[in-house]
């Protein structure tokens, strides 16, 4: 029967060399994506920088604006290639946003200045600008549209689920408490659960934006706790052994 690994102690250099390899990978990739999530969702509120209004923007809508009226107020006004353009998409937000306004007037700016991102074939986490349907998703007041919910929360909890247990079996292999163990791999995917329920719930109740701050600072604390853990222990097994005796 092939042996079953336990400890760090029981696997070899290659692969705690393949295992230290693979976290370091996923704990860069993660800080790509909180940066990344950083630059999509700061600025909503038409303020600089990421603040939880932004979230509530996200998924509740404002009061005041739509999300799209927010976001060429803020995040996305860079991006345009003429600044009178700004006030041609505000107008017709005002205006209503209709169809007959949208084909004459908004669709060439955004076909020309924000579809390479804001398109479902490249990042499906974006709104969909590339057709009037998308865009009147958020040229409205509002916030994330069930549909858009539904997709996003899909592709995260496959995506992230799969990271969580790889990271969580490299982790059993840790010389701590078995119940400390199994209560820190479930952690992480409590969090993660929480956090996209409450995107949900974010829509209906503008408070909760808070517990989506939580949830995901929660996942990310307890997924770089178990990566540097891991590779503390697989590299570094007599510092451990001098601390408990």
């Amino acid at each position: 029967m092939p042996k079953r690994y336990s400890r760090f102690s029981d696997i070899s250099t290659s692969e705690k060399i393949l295992n230290t390899v693979f976290l370091l990978t996923i704990g860069l990739g993660y800080l790509m994506a909180l940066i990344n999530m950083y630059y999509t969702h700061q600025g909503r509120d038409g303020k600089p920088g990421l603040s939880i209004e932004d979230i509530v923007i996200m998924y509740h809508g404002s009061n005041t604006q739509t999300r799209l009226g927010s976001a060429i107020n803020g995040i996305m006004e860079p991006n345009l290639k003429y600044k009178s353009d700004k006030e041609v998409i505000l107008k017709w937000i005002h205006d209503g946003a209709e169809k007959t306004g949208y084909e004459n007037n908004v669709a060439p700016i955004l076909n020309r200045d924000c579809t390479h991102c804001h398109n479902p074939s490249i990042n499906p986490a974006l709104p969909d600008l590339t057709n009037f349907a998308g865009v009147s998703n958020v040229a409205h007041a509002g916030g994330a549209s069930l549909p858009i919910l539904v997709r996003v929360s899909h592709i995260h909890l496959f995506g992230i689920a799969f990271i969580l247990y790889f990271i969580g079996r490299i982790f059993l292999l840790c010389d701590i408490n078995v119940y400390v163990k199994r209560v820190a791999v479930v952690i992480p995917f409590a969090a993660m659960l929480l956090d996209v329920l409450s995107w949900f719930i974010t829509k209906s109740i503008s408070g909760f934006a808070y517990v989506v701050v939580l949830s995901g600072a929660l996942m990310g604390l307890s997924m770089t706790v178990q990566i540097l853990l891991s590779i503390y222990q697989m590299w570094f097994p007599n510092a451990l052994i001098r601390r408990t005796t």
